[in-house]
């Protein structure tokens, strides 16, 4: 094992006993809110009620999205990297993942292209659409279904796909 994948893996174990039997139902919750739903719900409040910014929000979204999601599926196609709660034994995470790899981390992409988007359009929220991207990322290893490297991935991937939307459209 290399040190990139011990550091990762120790900084896993590390982090996911702070919810190790005790109660998710808070940090679920915060996951949750990265499936996605709620990005979309959001683009289309913006779009029917901001007249300055919420119809390119949208598109810029619906562009980034588009570009991300089948990246998403292909690195982890490539990368093959098994989840934690399928590598370890005698480990349970709290949920069962959506599919079977972690890297990256889709709720990660999502959180931090949703964050970055609303930062660039938004300022003024810039703070709290990051802390939301954050917690959720967090809650995926609290979880125990990404290892801390997933969700750095996945933030750069997230934040990268914004980038080259919002240079594409706004």
């Amino acid at each position: 094992m290399n040190l990139l994948t011990r550091v990762d893996t120790q900084l896993f174990h590390w982090l996911f006993n702070k919810t190790n039997e005790k109660d998710s139902g808070l940090i679920r919750l915060i996951s949750k809110t990265g499936d996605g739903q709620v990005y979309l719900a959001l683009g289309i409040i913006l779009w029917a009620f901001e007249p300055a910014h919420g119809a390119l929000f949208l598109y810029t979204g619906l562009l980034a999205y588009a570009m991300e999601l089948p990246l998403y599926v292909l690195l982890k196609k490539l990368f093959k990297r098994e989840r934690p709660c399928d590598l370890f034994t005698n480990f349970r995470a709290h949920v069962k993942p959506s599919d079977k790899f972690s890297l990256p981390s889709g709720h990660s992409a999502a959180a931090f292209l949703m964050a970055t988007l609303l930062a660039h359009f938004y300022p003024a929220v810039a703070v709290v659409a990051y802390a939301w991207a954050s917690m959720i990322a967090l809650s995926r290893i609290l979880l125990g279904v990404h290892y801390p490297g997933d969700i750095l991935a996945g933030a750069t991937l997230g934040f990268t796909i914004s980038i080259i939307s919002i240079n594409i459209l706004a």
